[in-house]
Protein backbone atom coordinates (compact mmCIF):
# COMPACT_ATOMS: atom_id res chain seq x y z
CA UNK A 1 0.00 0.00 0.00
CA UNK A 2 1.15 3.58 -0.84
CA UNK A 3 0.23 6.50 0.74
CA UNK A 4 -0.77 9.28 -1.28
CA UNK A 5 0.16 13.16 -0.64
CA UNK A 6 -1.01 16.03 -2.51
CA UNK A 7 -2.11 19.65 -2.13
CA UNK A 8 1.45 21.23 -3.14
CA UNK A 9 2.21 23.95 -5.21
CA UNK A 10 3.65 27.15 -5.80
CA UNK A 11 3.11 29.68 -2.87
CA UNK A 12 4.40 33.17 -1.64
CA UNK A 13 6.34 33.76 0.96
CA UNK A 14 3.97 33.71 4.09
CA UNK A 15 1.57 32.14 2.45
CA UNK A 16 -0.35 29.11 3.21
CA UNK A 17 -1.10 25.72 1.64
CA UNK A 18 -2.47 22.52 2.76
CA UNK A 19 -1.41 18.91 2.15
CA UNK A 20 -3.24 15.77 2.06
CA UNK A 21 -2.12 12.08 2.69
CA UNK A 22 -5.30 9.68 1.76
CA UNK A 23 -4.33 6.60 3.63
CA UNK A 24 -6.58 3.17 4.05
CA UNK A 25 -9.05 3.28 6.93
CA UNK A 26 -7.27 -0.18 8.24
CA UNK A 27 -3.40 1.79 8.51
CA UNK A 28 -5.02 5.04 9.91
CA UNK A 29 -6.06 2.87 13.20
CA UNK A 30 -3.34 0.78 13.75
CA UNK A 31 0.07 3.35 12.56
CA UNK A 32 1.08 6.55 13.22
CA UNK A 33 1.46 9.17 9.82
CA UNK A 34 4.55 10.57 9.59
CA UNK A 35 5.37 13.64 7.30
CA UNK A 36 8.99 14.58 5.44
CA UNK A 37 10.44 16.30 3.51
CA UNK A 38 13.05 16.15 1.12
CA UNK A 39 15.41 19.07 -0.48
CA UNK A 40 18.27 18.11 -3.58
CA UNK A 41 21.36 16.56 -1.77
CA UNK A 42 19.72 15.74 1.63
CA UNK A 43 17.45 11.89 2.69
CA UNK A 44 14.39 12.68 4.00
CA UNK A 45 13.28 15.02 7.00
CA UNK A 46 10.93 14.09 9.37
CA UNK A 47 9.37 16.94 10.60
CA UNK A 48 5.44 16.12 11.94
CA UNK A 49 3.43 13.55 13.06
CA UNK A 50 0.72 12.22 14.68
CA UNK A 51 0.31 8.77 16.60
CA UNK A 52 -3.00 6.53 15.87
CA UNK A 53 -4.10 5.32 19.91
CA UNK A 54 -4.34 8.83 20.63
CA UNK A 55 -4.14 11.70 18.15
CA UNK A 56 -0.73 12.73 19.70
CA UNK A 57 1.27 14.98 17.54
CA UNK A 58 5.23 15.61 17.11
CA UNK A 59 6.75 18.72 15.39
CA UNK A 60 10.49 19.46 13.96
CA UNK A 61 11.60 22.81 16.06
CA UNK A 62 11.72 24.30 12.30
CA UNK A 63 7.92 24.06 11.59
CA UNK A 64 6.45 24.04 15.00
CA UNK A 65 4.01 27.00 15.62
CA UNK A 66 3.75 27.24 11.77
CA UNK A 67 2.51 23.36 10.44
CA UNK A 68 -0.25 21.92 12.34
CA UNK A 69 -0.97 17.62 11.38
CA UNK A 70 -4.29 16.30 11.62
CA UNK A 71 -6.44 12.89 10.95
CA UNK A 72 -10.00 12.31 9.55
CA UNK A 73 -10.70 9.07 9.58
CA UNK A 74 -14.00 9.53 8.34
CA UNK A 75 -12.07 10.34 5.20
CA UNK A 76 -9.23 8.01 5.52
CA UNK A 77 -7.00 11.35 5.34
CA UNK A 78 -4.25 12.94 7.40
CA UNK A 79 -3.85 16.80 7.01
CA UNK A 80 -0.43 18.84 7.17
CA UNK A 81 -1.79 22.64 7.18
CA UNK A 82 1.60 24.75 6.59
CA UNK A 83 1.63 28.56 6.99
CA UNK A 84 3.78 31.02 7.53
CA UNK A 85 5.47 29.63 4.65
CA UNK A 86 9.13 30.51 4.22
CA UNK A 87 11.59 29.79 1.18
CA UNK A 88 13.85 27.23 3.34
CA UNK A 89 10.32 25.39 2.94
CA UNK A 90 10.66 24.50 -0.05
CA UNK A 91 10.67 20.77 -0.86
CA UNK A 92 8.92 17.69 -1.96
CA UNK A 93 6.98 16.21 1.05
CA UNK A 94 5.55 12.97 1.45
CA UNK A 95 3.40 10.91 4.04
CA UNK A 96 4.68 7.55 4.93
CA UNK A 97 3.45 5.25 8.25
CA UNK A 98 5.08 3.77 11.30
CA UNK A 99 5.02 2.02 14.37
CA UNK A 100 5.96 4.65 16.41
CA UNK A 101 6.56 8.72 15.87
CA UNK A 102 10.16 10.09 15.04
CA UNK A 103 11.33 12.82 13.94
CA UNK A 104 14.22 14.38 12.04
CA UNK A 105 17.19 12.77 9.28
CA UNK A 106 17.90 9.38 9.92
CA UNK A 107 14.14 8.35 10.70
CA UNK A 108 12.57 7.28 7.40
CA UNK A 109 14.17 3.71 7.49
CA UNK A 110 11.58 3.29 10.27
CA UNK A 111 8.37 4.25 8.23
CA UNK A 112 6.84 2.77 5.22
CA UNK A 113 4.39 2.87 2.20
CA UNK A 114 5.54 5.87 0.18
CA UNK A 115 4.36 7.34 -2.06
CA UNK A 116 5.22 9.78 -4.63
CA UNK A 117 5.48 12.92 -2.81
CA UNK A 118 4.13 16.44 -3.69
CA UNK A 119 6.23 19.37 -4.07
CA UNK A 120 6.08 22.43 -2.70
CA UNK A 121 7.73 25.80 -3.94
CA UNK A 122 7.92 28.78 -1.62
CA UNK A 123 8.74 31.65 -3.70
CA UNK A 124 8.09 35.24 -4.45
Amino acid sequence: VQLQASGGGLVQPGGSLRLSCAAPGSILDARAIGWFRKVPGKEREGIACITASDGRTYYLDAVKGRFTISRDNAKNTVYLQMNRLEPEDTAIYYCATGWVCALGYGVEERFASWGQGTLVTVSS
